[in-house]
């Protein structure tokens, strides 16, 4: 299985440490599509796009977003990263991301995922002490719509489906689903017994954070009766490539740690982080994909080895950093990086399952 490169964004509003500029959204909008587009033009595999209902997002309807990101590309994989499942209609999802596979023929896929951020569920009528148990009804019934139509069908949190016509099909024979799995043991398990793809979200912490994870997804696939070896699996972190390990640190830490105090408050205060901490976190130990060229190499390589890994997705702007320093950095992740890593991890194999 060829291993997957790519980026992601939030599309954050925010203002500019360095030079105190507020992005419009108009703005956002139009540079997320054009990083799509250079993503695509470099050579990267997946460009995905995070959801969020806030005001210091634009990531509020990113199906539109990656429609548009579907006209601006040729061959980049489009992905929602994650989609909130949970308080959405599996019947839009599936309706709207088999659009945008017809647009893109057939680079469409979904990472499905319970949501850190939680305020569309206020947003849109639910009830967050139905968290866990809405997104196991919706995922449900996203992969009974694409098994078969028409289809009946009936929950708990949702009117029935009696012989419902859903429209349009994917462009191919299937529409890939992910889960976006961010460590929790019990969704690693379940992801594992469905035998979904898991995409992992790691923030901050050791490169062997998600070693139990991984562990427990395995183990439940195989006892489930999938082909453990066989499953895709993805880490999604934060990072930058720059032309040197110190430039690539001063440039993002800045951004970053302003996304991680202003963008991060989900769950209350956002988090401070000092410069020495984010140069721990940037270490060759330590998750963050942040460095030269050689470095990021050497680090999803570290990836591939320890968890088998078949994709990495990569958040570089977080924080607002501005679009030409983010445009460099996905110019030499595609054209530096990603040719060595997928000739190299083509060679030395992953992990056993």
């Amino acid at each position: 299985m060829a291993f997957e490169i790519g980026i992601m964004t939030f599309g954050e509003i925010t203002e500019d440490p360095v030079s105190g500029g507020l992005p419009s959204p108009r703005q956002r909008v139009r540079e997320t599509i054009e990083q799509a587009r250079v993503a695509d033009e470099v050579g990267l595999d997946v460009f995905g796009v995070g959801e969020h209902h806030r005001g210091d997002f634009v990531g509020s309807a990113p199906t539109i977003l990656l429609a548009a990101a579907a006209e601006a590309t040729e061959r980049i994989r489009l992905t929602s990263a994650v989609t909130v499942l949970g308080s959405e209609d599996p019947v839009r999802v599936w309706e709207q991301f088999a659009t945008i596979d017809l647009l893109s023929a057939g680079r469409a896929e979904i990472i499905a995922g319970r949501g850190s951020y939680t305020e569309s569920f206020p947003l849109f009528g639910y009830d967050l002490r139905d968290y866990a148990d809405l997104f196991r009804e919706k995922l449900d019934l996203l992969l009974k719509i694409r098994e078969r139509n028409p289809l009946s069908w009936q929950g708990r949190f949702r009117a029935p489906l009696a012989d419902a016509d859903i429209a349009p099909r994917a462009d191919g024979a299937t529409l890939p689903i992910w889960v976006g799995v961010g460590g929790s043991p019990a969704s690693a398990i379940s992801t594992g017994r469905l035998g979904l793809p898991m995409a992992l979200a790691l923030l901050l912490g050791p490169l062997t954070f998600h070693e139990q994870t991984v562990d427990l997804y395995r183990e439940a696939a195989a006892d489930a009766g999938h082909d453990a070896a066989a499953l895709p699996i993805s880490i999604n972190t934060h990072g930058y490539v720059g032309r040197t390990s110190r430039e690539a640190r001063d440039v993002m830490f800045p951004y970053f740690a302003k996304g991680m105090a202003e963008n991060n408050h989900q769950r209350g205060k956002g988090l401070l982080l000092p410069r020495a901490a984010f140069d721990a976190q940037s270490s060759p130990r330590s998750g963050l994909l942040v460095g030269s060229s050689q470095e990021i190499i050497d680090k999803l390589l570290a990836y591939h080895e320890l968890y088998g890994l078949n994709r990495a997705v990569i958040q570089m702007g977080f924080g607002g950093m501005p679009q030409k320093e983010h445009l460099d950095a996905i110019e030499r992740l595609g054209t530096e990086v990603a040719p060595v890593v997928r000739r190299e991890a083509a060679m030395r194999g992953g992990r056993a399952a």
